[in-house]
């Protein structure tokens, strides 16, 4: 038994011609946004608020940021200045730590003062490391 499997799955489905259903939607109310200011308004305000929201409808209906649609960046736009944002960084001064020297061929009492910076530590380390592996490499 053959079973037809699905494809284009993720595109919209044309309902109103060209548009999609959601395109149709947001056209539609920003239309009727048009009409009630031009009917309500004097024309000055009309203009203003007719444009602003016809404009708003085409973004919503055709603007895509990044291939995402606009409405989902206005929703991550309203998220992000609504909900609240804790950022913990802060700079605090940790005690050095000294590594267990136990597994080393030098002794302890050998090893040089290190400074308080990581990358000296680091250097250091590696240097000590190199030397004594090279010194087993060399017997």
């Amino acid at each position: 038994m053959r079973f037809q499997v699905p494809q284009f799955i993720d595109v919209e489905d044309k309902i109103f011609g060209p548009l999609t259903l959601k395109q149709f939607i947001y056209l539609a109310g920003a239309g009727g946004l048009v009409f009630i200011s031009f009917a309500f308004l004097p024309k000055f305000f009309a203009f203003l608020i007719g444009g602003i929201a016809a404009m708003f409808g085409v973004a919503l209906a055709f603007y895509k940021v990044d291939n995402r649609p606009f409405i989902v960046v206005l929703e991550s736009a309203f998220n992000y200045f609504t909900k609240s944002r804790l950022y913990l960084w802060q700079k605090k001064d940790k005690p050095i730590e000294t590594q267990s020297m136990e597994r080393s061929v030098v002794p302890t009492s050998a090893l040089p003062k290190v400074g308080e910076g990581k990358l000296k530590d680091l250097a250091w380390n590696l240097d000590i490391r190199e030397s004594i592996y090279s010194d087993k490499e060399q017997k």
